[in-house]
């Protein structure tokens, strides 16, 4: 009866030294996962009023909400008398081991980040990445998808994209198309400038404004090379530069303009 009553009063002894601590501590520990997702949904809305993308945003709003429950568990811990900084040992332990062992993915983790923060470039642009050309298809945390002209995926890790050199064809909404030309040294140039110009902006795809630039690039030991420079939008790239280098050859053949043919070093007409 003696060892029971002692029990008893032991027990009361500790509900009366923890129970306030642990109704507290549970208090805090509701109002705190209130107040935890009234912050989320705010600074949801606030980061997709600044036009945010809506990647970075769930992953902001996801990276605060683990942030602030980890502090609020800790800081209930405290609360009942739980060692805590022991256990920030242990967890700052634990974070330093999973950084070393995932450095790269860190990395390019990071550089996830700052491209969809800072948008050098956007999904739909066409770009080019470590002298890889084609079209922004995804921006993901880690990597960047990008679809070649000739149907091909690349998955481009965003460390080397923030390491590199980017240059985005559709920033300013329009590419230049870079043909060249050859024509023989006995061949009026303003002849020759006149018809490309006017074989140039026949194509429906090409932009008048800004109008193509047509000019002598070089001269060769046997011809006079020309640049071609129509623009276009990005999408229309590839279309142009086949089909621009088609009308070119015919409007040549229908004037009668010749080229000189490596082969001999000889003058001849040009075919249909």
């Amino acid at each position: 009866m003696g060892d029971l009553t002692k029990y008893a009063d032991k027990a009361i002894e500790l509900a009366m030294e923890f129970g306030p601590k642990l109704i507290l501590a549970i208090l805090v520990l509701i109002i705190g996962f209130w107040l935890i997702k009234k912050v989320r949904k705010v600074s949801q809305l606030s980061l997709e009023k600044a036009n945010f993308n809506i990647e970075i945003v769930s992953f902001l709003v996801s990276l605060l909400d683990v942030a602030l429950k980890v502090f609020l568990l800790l800081t209930v811990a405290g609360m009942i008398g739980i060692e805590t900084a022991s256990l920030i040992g242990v967890l700052a332990a634990a974070g330093f081991a999973v950084g070393l062992a995932l450095q790269g993915s860190l990395s390019n983790f990071a550089a996830g980040i700052l491209i969809l923060i800072f948008k050098p470039y956007r999904v739909g642009d066409w770009v080019e990445v470590q002298e890889k050309f084609g079209k922004v298809e995804e921006i993901q945390i880690f990597n960047t998808i990008i679809g070649t002209p000739g149907h091909k995926t690349l998955i481009i890790p965003n460390g080397q994209v923030i390491d590199g050199i980017v240059t985005n064809f559709s920033q300013k909404g329009h590419i230049r198309v870079e043909l060249e030309v050859t024509m023989p040294y006995e061949e009026s140039f303003p002849k020759v400038e006149k018809l490309l110009k006017e074989t140039v902006l026949q194509h429906p795809l090409v932009l008048k404004d800004p109008e193509p630039e047509i000019g002598i690039l070089t001269f060769d030991s046997h011809s006079i090379i020309l640049s071609v420079r129509p623009y276009c939008e990005p999408d229309h790239y590839w279309q142009i530069v086949y089909d621009v280098n088609k009308s070119i050859k015919q409007a040549f053949h229908e004037q009668n303009i010749k080229v000189a043919y490596s082969e001999g070093v000889e003058i001849g007409t040009i075919g249909e």
